[in-house]
């Protein structure tokens, strides 16, 4: 992984983190550790300040207030009490508290942002929140609060406060006092001087750190909705004839193509594809049209990738210092639109696989379209079977669709007019994570169902992937014979095998098994 100097430590050295390191601190529990040179690029922006404070030249959040406060000029004698009552009063945040991959993911990417040395913070600042993540104290930050411009600044607060003793963190299973945390860690709180407080909570770190987990579920999820979606098309009996490579060359848009070669791939053995059922001319779409609807998700999720890395990596705080140009500069890099609309976007294309799994889960239990015992229960009336599955992930759909509302359109003005258009980039990025967790289980209801559907047609799947899934999910989920545990049980075992990877795992060893069949990886690289 970029960064790293061991399988151990992601290094902050300037170098570029990538989706892979975040997740490793924020899920893996990697540790951080600060390059030396990086010391010298903080150092430099710190005089930077200095200058500007010798020279009596206004600086914003120095020697001013803040917002609509900026032209309040604050005596140098009140700048330390600024700093610090700046932290007390933006520690605004409501609502239940963000989860721990989330908050770690923010300290890192905090601390990325600051150690590239255009901050004008001292390296004890970047420092300590390496220390809170090495000994795993988390703020607490509460999720709702923000409006995503002038950066996160009420969670952001909330994630700086334990810096000076103050705030709640949760360090093993327990939330208790920050004082108390670190005294605890051997961790000596700091004082903050000028510019540090604001430096800290301006930026775009909770929304991006919300949206680089949720890209990373978004991959495995996608992952998963392409092997479920074969599954069900053999199940129905899918015609091939609509995944075949020469449909897809003549309209090249990279996703479409991707997942046409990755249906095939799952589909395959010995170079054949299963028959498909006799009687129709043409499938309904959401056999048909696979690779039309899944493909242009993974376009996408490429693009809000490629928007996280360079937003990962970004200076995102006001004012920036250049000491080697032109000083402290006032902008707007703290502006979180260059990621809100990416979080609008991906959960747009994710409620979208949503609905258009759902669709096949209401084909498979519907014996008009499925030609299988309704609701693939061998005796359907004094069974249910998997009747109310299918409400569980009409009902996601649903609550997919309100959540997939754009929040970057949604501006309000905030501090007196003068912060006159605002991301909203926090909600976008907060639904997100909703709209991937319900796909994840609306996506676990698929492959439950259509492993029921499979034996019911009494034949192993034919395709290579598609048996390994089948295999995968049998090994942990009995054929359902008739109404028995209750059937949110089974829901819950799925979702995990995707949560865990466990079902793409098994599935992609198959596929580097079989020498007629490409890897995963090979078609996300356009081998196929």
């Amino acid at each position: 992984m970029s960064g790293n100097d061991s399988d151990h430590h992601v290094t902050l050295s300037g170098s570029p983190l990538r989706i892979a390191d975040v997740v490793a601190v924020a899920r893996a529990g990697r540790t951080v550790a600060l390059a030396d040179d990086t010391r010298a690029a903080m150092e430099r922006s710190r005089a930077a300040v200095h200058e500007a404070i010798a020279e009596g030249r206004p600086v914003y959040g120095v020697s001013t207030g803040f917002g609509a406060l900026a032209d309040v000029a604050i005596s140098p004698e009140d700048r330390a009490a600024l700093q610090v009552n700046l932290l007390r009063s933006h520690a605004a945040g409501v609502g239940p508290p963000l989860p721990d991959d989330v908050v770690r993911a923010a300290l890192l990417l905090r601390a990325q942002a600051l150690a590239r040395g255009y901050s004008g913070v001292r390296p004890i600042v970047v420092e300590r929140l390496i220390d809170l993540l090495n000994a795993r104290i988390h703020p607490v930050v509460p999720e709702q609060g923000s409006v995503g411009a002038s950066g996160d600044l009420a969670p952001l607060a909330h994630l700086a406060l334990p810096l000076i003793g103050e705030g709640q963190v949760r360090r093993r299973d327990e939330v208790l006092p920050a004082e108390n945390a670190l005294a605890e860690a051997g961790i000596t709180p700091i004082t903050l001087e000028a510019k540090e407080a604001l430096a800290l909570i301006n930026g775009t770190q909770i929304i991006t750190a919300l949206l680089a987990l949720a890209v990373a579920d978004s991959e495995r999820l996608l992952r998963a909705a392409e092997i479920a979606a074969a599954m069900s098309f053999e199940a129905i009996g899918g015609d091939p004839a609509a995944l075949a490579a020469q449909v897809h060359q003549i309209r090249p848009h990279a996703g479409q193509v991707a997942t046409a070669a990755r249906m095939r791939n799952l589909l395959e053995r010995d170079g054949t594809l299963p028959r498909p059922r006799r009687g129709a001319v043409q499938d309904a779409y959401t056999l048909r049209c696979i690779p039309q609807v899944i493909g242009p998700v993974r376009d996408a999720l490429e693009h809000v990738r490629q928007a996280v890395e360079i937003e990962i990596n970004a200076v995102t705080d006001n004012p920036l210092c250049f000491p080697d140009d032109t000083g402290v500069v006032s902008g707007g890099n703290f502006h979180g639109h260059p990621v809100a609309l990416p979080a609008d976007y991906l959960k747009v294309a994710i409620a979208s696989l949503g609905t258009f799994t759902e669709r096949r889960i209401a084909s498979l239990v519907d014996p008009r379209s499925s030609r299988l015992p309704a609701f693939l229960v061998p005796e359907p009336g004094i069974n249910s079977g998997f009747m109310i599955a299918q409400y569980v992930a009409a009902s996601l759909a649903s609550e997919n669709k309100t959540l997939a509302h754009p929040a970057s359109v949604d501006s309000i003005p905030t501090s007196a007019d003068i912060e006159d258009f605002n991301s909203m980039g926090t909600t976008a990025a907060r639904h997100l994570a909703r709209v991937v967790a319900n796909t994840e289980t609306i996506v676990a209801i698929e492959v439950l169902c259509a492993a029921q559907a499979l034996d019911l047609n009494e034949r192993e799947p034919w395709g290579i992937g598609t048996q390994a899934a089948y295999r995968t999910v049998r090994a942990q989920i009995p054929f359902l014979e008739r109404d028995g545990p209750p059937l949110h049980q089974l829901i819950e075992t799925a979702r995990d095998l995707i949560r865990s990877g466990t079902l793409q795992q098994a599935v992609d060893a198959a596929l580097v098994q079989s020498p007629e069949s490409a890897t995963a990886q090979e078609i996300e690289e356009g081998g196929v």
